[in-house]
């Protein structure tokens, strides 16, 4: 059995689908549903069972350790604006220490999402070098809460017994109930066909002008392709970026986007919030080189046919889930 947590998320729900085109189907989703529509998700899966998040722990405490195959752990609290410090330790660090103890004191695969938030303004670089880790500077407490995580597993040699990715800007199908937290791709869809133009930030950095800062895109097909391979090896333990390795500027994704609904491309560009300039990025891109060196080859799509794919086979149909 797969234990998969975040089940009915974002890329966690991606993952279910792509799990079970290669054909499992004995998966114990854990998430916590409340009164969100992430349930619609999970619709059109197939899994095994079902635990919230609250009460797994006492599921797994059950589970005879010969029933588990591996827990791939992408649940957490993805709010970079959480400002309740000791649940983002409990929801991140806590539980994720938690799961990951079982799984090495059992001999089971641990797979869990990192974030790219752990790299903070991005002043020493995106380098997934190990040594460096131990200097990021994270800007916000969700970010801190994955860092420690990460920091804990590096400072007790646990790195060598799971596999941990450093998520960038994923974006595409089943991000629908994230609210002020799903990407700008989809914001931005419902912008441009609302009202006709797209709205994004001036540049305060003399280097960039508007909309001309970049980011690192990754659809979240791609980032699943990343996710099954790992699965399949084992062997390629430590922690990971997991981005494009190629920043896009925003121009470049409102261009796609409009190109992808047939419109031409009408951009406003609005004043930027004072209280985030300070600690806005400017540039993120993904050092993809130690998963390459790990022997993932498969490319991934460049920006324009993600977003195109994006568009034209959910955002713009009724029953979009993936």
């Amino acid at each position: 059995m797969i234990v998969l947590t975040g089940g009915a998320g974002f890329i966690g729900s991606v993952l279910l689908k792509r799990l079970n085109d290669a054909g499992h189907r004995d998966i114990l989703v854990v998430d916590s549903l409340k009164t969100s529509d992430k349930w619609r998700n999970l619709v059109g899966k197939v899994f095994s069972d079902y635990s919230d998040k609250e009460t797994f722990p006492a599921v797994l405490a059950e589970l005879a350790p010969e029933e588990v195959d591996a827990i791939i752990h992408l649940g957490a609290c993805t709010s970079t604006t959480e400002r309740d410090a000791d649940y983002l330790m409990r929801n991140n660090y806590q539980y994720s220490k938690a799961l990951a103890v079982w799984c090495f004191e059992n001999d089971k695969q641990f797979i869990y999402a990192s974030s790219a938030a752990t790299y903070g303004d991005g002043a020493l670089g995106f380098s997934d070098d190990h040594e460096k880790m131990f200097a990021l500077r994270p800007m916000n407490m969700y970010g801190y809460s994955k860092h420690l995580f990460d920091l804990w597993l590096l400072e007790n040699g646990f790195d060598r017994l799971c596999t941990g990715f450093k998520f960038f800007n994923v974006f595409g199908p089943n991000e629908y109930h994230k609210g002020p937290m799903a990407s700008l791709v989809y914001k931005a869809f419902h912008q441009i066909r609302d009202t006709g133009k797209m709205k994004l930030f001036k540049s305060y950095h003399p280097s960039y002008k508007d909309g001309a800062s970049v980011r690192d895109f990754l659809y979240v097909k791609d980032c699943v392709d990343v996710l099954m391979w790992s699965i399949e090896h084992r062997e390629a333990n430590g922690i990971y970026n997991l981005g494009s390795g190629k920043a896009r500027s925003w121009n470049d994704l409102a261009k796609s986007l409009f190109a992808a609904m047939g419109r031409e491309a009408n951009i406003e560009y609005i004043e930027m919030p004072e209280e985030i300039r300070p600690a806005y990025q400017y540039f993120t891109e993904a050092d993809m080189s130690k998963l390459r060196g790990e022997g993932y080859t498969k490319e991934f799509d460049v920006l324009e046919d993600s977003v195109a794919d994006y568009v034209n086979s959910y955002l713009s149909k009724e029953n979009n889930y993936q």
